[in-house]
């Protein structure tokens, strides 16, 4: 059956036991909150949450915050533009758990301690939330997701925010975004390079206690201890499905096969070539011209996030001062001799903004990847390679 249609005559049960509740609330009613544990796709890494409404009207249902469909009409373009909607999705819980058996993804469920009248105003609320004109929502990564949307239908019905403690030890402390994107993507290094690449300073402020819940894995680790209008907000904690022994995720990634190793190698071969260099007061223009080219592309990306993008976290974004499409200058006008000058006073200005950036970095702005330095400082060793060669010439 359609999904929309699934839908209508959820919508429906759900105004029906509106109704029937307020006039005479169930006991047999519960709310829960459903988290599980992370998958093997990237866009599954923090984990998944749902809403489970346990009613002897309704049955037993899960309303899903997290459905998104890759083959919708230029999905890539409006995703990287942020422009992606998802969208509320209902069926019952029975199906979600069967489809976490089947991939060995653990579920927990959260059963919530919430009085008759206050399940009586969760249920209103996601019956407004299933409308077909309120089903879609502009996605947001932190702030907008299937896990701020469960926890936000709670506080709003209760009046009040959730307080939550801070963090274990073993999860980053002082946390941003980007921290606990790093800690949940340490398998993944080249997916947490791009993260780091396009996202700009704007996930580097430090979080309160409330704001991590954004990410599944960790409102599972919070959710039992959490508060709300000063008394506890979970009665009872239980394992659904147990999943797969060490979960989906993929182990460690090989040294060899990160980006920092292939920064590594690309800042050795860079500063080989700069020692060559400046024995021989030739420039490479061959290696000159990959690096930069590979730089400007790198540019030509950050352009698009920063000015065309509405993702609130792609700009600002202080790599612009490394990365844009300024660095064509050193690929292509290197090749002539009329801008010699022009080449000269870019490479000049290039590696006082690698200067700065290193301090941006250092005072806290913007965190940089581990795997930028080496890229950063092979840039760096071009430019004074260029400088020293240029400044001896004129002497």
């Amino acid at each position: 059956m359609n999904l929309k249609y699934i839908c209508f005559i959820i919508n429906i049960l759900l105004a029906v036991a509106t109704i029937r509740g307020a006039a005479q609330p169930t006991q047999a009613s519960q709310i829960s909150i459903l988290t599980m544990e992370a998958g093997s796709d990237i866009y599954e890494l923090e984990g998944h949450a749902a809403l489970r409404v346990v009613d002897s009207h309704i049955g037993d249902i899960c309303i899903d915050w997290g459905v998104f469909d890759f083959d919708s009409p230029n999905f890539v373009y409006r995703f990287t533009a942020g422009q992606t909607d998802y969208t509320l999705a209902c069926h019952p819980t029975q199906l979600l758990i069967h489809r976490a058996n089947l991939r060995g993804r653990r579920v927990v469920e959260n059963v919530l301690d919430l009085d008759s009248t206050t399940i009586t105003r969760v249920i209103e609320l996601v019956s407004e939330n299933i409308k077909p004109w309120n089903r879609q929502y502009r996605y947001n990564y932190v702030k907008d997701n299937c896990s701020t949307r469960v926890y936000q239908i709670i506080e709003k019905a209760v009046g009040d925010t959730i307080t939550v403690t801070e963090l274990p030890d073993y999860m980053p402390q002082k946390p941003t975004f980007r921290k606990l994107m790093t800690y949940f993507h340490r398998n993944y290094p080249w997916y947490q390079f791009g993260i780091d690449l396009a996202l700009g300073s704007g996930i580097d402020r430090e979080l309160n206690n409330r704001e991590t819940l954004y990410a599944p894995m960790i409102m599972e680790i919070q959710l039992p201890a959490a508060t709300i209008n000063g008394k506890k907000l979970v009665k009872e904690t239980r394992t659904l499905v147990y999943g797969r022994p060490g979960g989906l995720t993929a182990g460690p990634t090989p040294f060899y096969a990160t980006p920092l190793f292939v920064a590594i190698i690309i800042l050795l071969v860079s500063i080989a070539i700069t020692i060559r260099d400046i024995k021989t007061k030739k420039p490479s223009r061959w290696f000159d011209t990959v690096l930069y080219t590979l730089f400007g592309v790198m540019g030509l990306v950050l352009t698009f996030l920063i000015f065309v993008s509405v993702h609130e976290a792609t700009s600002p974004n202080w790599l612009y001062l490394w990365l844009n499409p300024l660095c064509f200058i050193g690929a292509t006008l290197i090749w002539l001799k009329s801008c010699k000058k022009v080449v000269f006073y870019w490479h000049a200005t290039n590696f006082v903004l690698l200067i700065t950036l290193i301090i941006i970095d250092f005072i806290g702005i913007q965190y940089l990847n581990i795997s930028f330095y080496p890229l950063i400082v092979a840039d760096m060793s071009r430019s004074i390679a260029y400088i020293y060669q240029n400044v001896n010439q004129s002497k």
